[in-house]
């Protein structure tokens, strides 16, 4: 994900991160909370899921290392839409929310391509939870037939 920014884009990113470690088996957030921050996996996987009524958490995608975990910080009401899980253990680099979007309002071409990029991993996120919900309640899927 990284990689596709400029080498001072890169570097006006790198410059608010900090390193965070969480365990197996954390939530790092939840459907319909604040989303007030977001992360780039360095080391581990994250489930993103959905809650179903009556069936519990279906899992719509995993997110491994080199990714962005998180973009309902860019637009209001800035609350997550799906919650997420740490697979396996998770090294990553966080970012607070607010603070990236001071440094769009100072550096608008930093703003551009940072939105650009979150853009398109929101187009990738979509396509993927669409993708899985067909699987869970498509004619072949385990949900109800159509």
């Amino acid at each position: 994900m990284l990689s596709s920014l400029s080498t001072e884009h890169r570097e006006q990113l790198m410059g608010l991160a900090h390193e965070v470690s969480l365990p197996g088996a954390t939530r790092l957030f939840e459907e319909g909370e604040r989303a007030d921050r977001f992360w780039v996996i360095r080391s581990g996987s994250v489930a993103l899921d959905v809650e179903i009524p009556g069936r519990g958490r279906a899992v719509v995608e995993t997110i491994c290392a080199g990714h962005l975990l998180g973009w309902s910080w860019l637009c209001p009401p800035r609350q997550w839409h799906l919650g997420a899980e740490a697979r396996s253990a998770v090294t990553a680099w966080e970012f607070d929310a607010s603070a990236v979007r001071d440094r769009f309002a100072a550096h608008p071409a930093f703003g551009l391509a940072l939105v650009t990029l979150v853009a398109e991993t929101i187009g990738d996120r979509l396509r993927a939870t669409r993708t899985r919900l067909l699987d869970l309640y498509g004619p072949q899927g385990g949900g109800p037939s159509a």
